[in-house]
């Protein structure tokens, strides 16, 4: 068959398989990019290579691969190019030191275990087929290759799940943005000092490098600007423009080819040189353009040149306990960077872990980095496989992870909480308490007071239901006298509100008529956003079994028979599960509230113990009395005692003769799925905090 026509028709065929695979990878909830790189993978010895007849030698003969190559690196150049057009500064505005100190941990520690990596595996992987490999060229390489986050991968991923609305998911993308700065900065000098002959040879590429980047930003961005004023005189993106953008890709591709550290720098540099102010427009439509040719047409043929040089069945027992070694160092080493620096920025832990999990996402920025490390002659074979395979595996899993860390649930709390600090809203916390017994009512509502804690702004919900009758009457018209009894309610809900207001509460009034209560109380909740409901018990006897996936914390109270006052103490038992850890934080919140003692006995100690003690340390250094009790009846004295509902403690609590006020604590979807410490800073803090 003539070259030429096998050419086009394994583009055609490329083009088609890399497609179904991009549609599938996105059926199952991963990024197009992992099935392309799967589809690259397949049509190589890995699995097309296992079928008789020799499809992947006829399909790809020798003489084709040249042609097929040069193409892919054309790809791999407007990709390049793309990744550094996308890659707007204006991300880090206002988060340089935070992003710059995440971004600093997440390649530093993972560098350097990449490079320590390099040790281990040197004596299997010393040699290519370019000759023998310099022990520092492998280590600075599994370094990069280890340190880089894929922006556009990362990006997309955050637009997917809506994550790019919230604080995280700008800051993981302004991370990703100063991540790839270091990372290509490295590799350019990694590049460097492997072409280069000797370290006169190494400073003259580096020399060289500088320079170039230099007039890149210093004569050829501000010539750029003028490319945005002519676009917006004629209002499109012509040819000519069009022209002029791909002619200065190419020949900066060129330059950098010639000095010495890849075509793929030039690329890159030239994108981030492109005009931002003004010019969304104009990176718009030459992002639609371009993406159609690189991702459409060439990247594709990248990927299955790269997967017929991987083949996975090829790695052997030792290359199994290499790859997982690897995929430790890669996994292990980003995200404990990503979240130490977090952390150390006061990022809180959820955020901090769902940052980490963002960081690994290495996809198709990492085939490039390790293609350059082939064609240098670093990388052999097997190790290309493994890293190709480290690659694919940290890009796929980034997605299943981060929603079980950080839920579509929690995500949408935060969009919210975003939306309602950039309107100006203040976040208060809310407790919503249903008063059914007039004669108990004041007692309830001091005792739902308490559960507002001190350190943040919060507000107490009165409401009552008035029941209606399932049947309605026959002869009459009910109007007048429901009237009547709506305002008498009212007006004794708000002498309570004026009370409770004139001892510092922020007091609220509800009140509805009602045929099912708990889904009227429901329903006052959601309009509210009441993180706590607080029902008496005999209200929840009444009503019948509350709702089981209510997002509101559920709080049933067995009334002692007198009023709490002031330094009244408050006692916790804490269960290893959720309602347990909501407990401690309301019990946490009264006992701020009360100004008395805080007992928390924790049943089955040990570690648990440890960790509700650690969770409690900052409250006990904003001067709240938290007293750790081994004897659990000692927590069960206290003045209110908080339990989670249906635990081992809750019926022996309400099935006694007791003097203490009982609540039973069932947490809500929302509180399910935060953390106690982050719970604790949320809600309780020290009196006066």
């Amino acid at each position: 068959m003539h070259i030429t026509a096998l050419v086009f028709i394994d583009i055609a065929i490329i083009m088609v398989v890399a497609r179904l695979f991009g549609r599938l990878a996105i059926k199952i909830g991963q990024p197009p990019v992992v099935g392309e790189i799967v589809a690259g993978l397949a049509m190589g010895p890995s699995l097309l290579g296992l079928l008789p007849g020799d499809l992947d030698g006829r399909l790809f003969p020798p003489e084709v691969l040249p042609y097929l190559n040069i193409l892919a690196q054309l790809g791999l150049v407007l990709f390049m190019f793309i990744v550094g057009l996308e890659l707007d500064m204006l991300l880090i505005r206002g988060r340089e030191r935070m992003a710059g100190t995440i971004s600093a941990a997440s390649v530093a520690l993972p560098f350097a275990l990449g490079a320590g990596l390099s040790i281990v595996l040197y004596p299997m992987h010393d040699e290519t087929d370019s000759g023998p490999v310099a022990p520092l060229a492998l280590a600075l390489f599994l370094g990069v290759a280890m340190s880089i986050t894929a922006f556009p991968v990362l990006a997309r991923i955050l637009t997917d799940r809506g994550m790019h609305r919230t604080p995280i998911g700008v800051l993981a993308l302004a991370c990703a943005a100063v991540d790839d700065i270091i990372a290509w900065t490295l590799l350019a000098f990694v590049v460097a000092v492997v072409q280069g002959n000797g370290p006169l040879d190494v400073l003259r590429i580096v020399i060289l490098t500088a320079i170039f980047a230099a007039i890149m930003f210093g004569v050829v961005r501000p010539l750029l600007k003028r490319l945005n004023d002519w676009y917006q005189r004629v209002g499109r993106l012509t040819p000519d423009i069009l022209s002029v953008v791909l002619i200065g890709v190419l020949a900066s591709a060129f330059v950098t080819e010639i000095i010495g550290i890849h075509a793929i720098f030039g690329a890159f540099v030239f994108g981030a040189v492109m005009p931002r102010q003004g010019a969304a427009d104009l990176t718009r439509e030459i992002l639609e353009r371009l993406e159609q040719v690189s991702v459409l047409l060439l990247l594709p043929l990248f990927f299955v040149v790269t997967g017929l040089s991987t083949n996975i069945l090829g790695l052997t027992g030792g290359g199994i306990w290499q790859l997982a070694l690897i995929l430790l160092v890669a996994i292990g080493g980003k995200f404990v960077g990503a979240y130490a620096g977090a952390r150390a920025m006061k990022v809180r832990p959820r955020q901090a872990t769902a940052l980490g999990l963002l960081m690994n996402t290495r996809g198709l920025t990492e085939l490039v980095i390790l293609n350059v490390g082939k064609q240098l002659g670093v990388l052999d074979g097997e190790l290309f496989t493994m890293m190709v395979l480290m690659a694919l595996i940290t890009t796929a899993m980034t997605g299943p992870l981060l929603k079980l860390v950080y839920s579509d649930r929690h995500m949408q709390r935060d969009i919210a909480d975003a939306e309602r600090a950039a309107l100006g809203v203040v976040d208060s916390y809310r407790v919503l308490v249903v008063l059914e017994d007039a004669a108990r009512a004041r007692d309830l509502a001091q005792v739902a007071a308490t559960l507002l804690g001190t350190g943040r702004p919060a507000q107490l919900v009165l409401t009552r239901l008035l029941v209606r009758p399932k049947a309605p009457l026959e002869v009459g018209a009910p109007v007048v006298p429901d009237l009547a009894r709506m305002a008498s309610t009212v007006d004794e809900l708000n002498v309570l509100a004026r009370e409770l207001s004139a001892g510092g509460v922020d007091c609220s009034v509800l009140t509805r008529f009602s045929v099912d209560p708990w889904a009227d109380v429901a329903a006052q909740a959601a309009s509210v956003n009441a993180a706590v409901v607080l029902v008496a018990d005999s209200f929840s006897r009444s009503a019948g079994p509350a709702p089981a996936d209510a997002a509101f914390t559920l709080a049933v109270a067995h009334l002692g028979p007198g009023p709490l006052g002031s330094g009244a103490s408050a006692g916790v038992v804490v269960d290893g599960g959720p309602d347990g850890h909501v407990a401690v934080v309301l019990g946490s919140a009264a006992a701020a509230r009360l100004g008395g003692p805080l007992h928390v006995a924790v049943p089955d100690g040990g570690r648990a113990a440890r960790r509700v003690s650690a969770a409690l340390t900052p409250l006990r250094g904003g001067g709240l009395d938290v007293r750790l009790v081994d004897a659990t009846d000692e927590a069960m004295a206290s003045d209110l005692v908080l339990v989670a509902d249906g635990g081992a403690f809750a019926a022996e609590l309400v099935g006694t003769q007791r003097r203490s006020t009982v609540l039973r604590v069932r947490a809500g979807l929302d509180d399910r799925e935060i953390e106690l410490a982050e719970q604790l800073a949320k809600v309780a803090a020290a009196p006066g905090g």
